[in-house]
């Protein structure tokens, strides 16, 4: 059975929907991810945590939510981005309540990181 497409989204795509998306690539899903307020680089604190796990987040940069990613996912997967994700009609949504990694150190990232992985395999 195919994973359905995922958009993976939160403030600043700089952490949270960046370890979604890798996590869900990993499994062999489709996936997006956009920040409804894209910082400019991602949470280096964020790259060394997926680092550890063997997963490189080496080439990506935060981006912005776009009204043709939420078209083209099958299902939107919110971490704190609020009313600012674009509601389509037909589309499955999920909220989960995470904590947004920005400011913090690796040990802190790490049971975030943890959270997202176990939230990604139930999905």
């Amino acid at each position: 059975m195919s994973l359905p497409r995922a958009l993976f989204v939160c403030v600043g795509n700089a952490g949270r929907s960046q370890m979604a998306q890798a996590f869900y690539e990993r499994r062999g899903g489709e996936a997006r991810s956009a920040g409804s307020r894209p910082e400019f680089e991602l949470h280096e604190p964020v790259v060394e945590a997926m680092r550890e796990l063997g997963i490189s987040l080496d080439g990506r940069s935060p981006k912005p939510i776009s009204k043709e990613d939420v078209e083209w996912a099958d299902v939107v997967v919110t971490m704190g981005c609020g009313d600012a994700c674009p509601v389509l009609p037909g589309k499955r949504y999920v909220d989960w309540n995470l904590q947004d990694p920005i400011d913090l150190s690796v040990e802190r990232v790490r049971p975030i990181r943890n959270e997202i992985a176990r939230l990604v395999e139930e999905l």
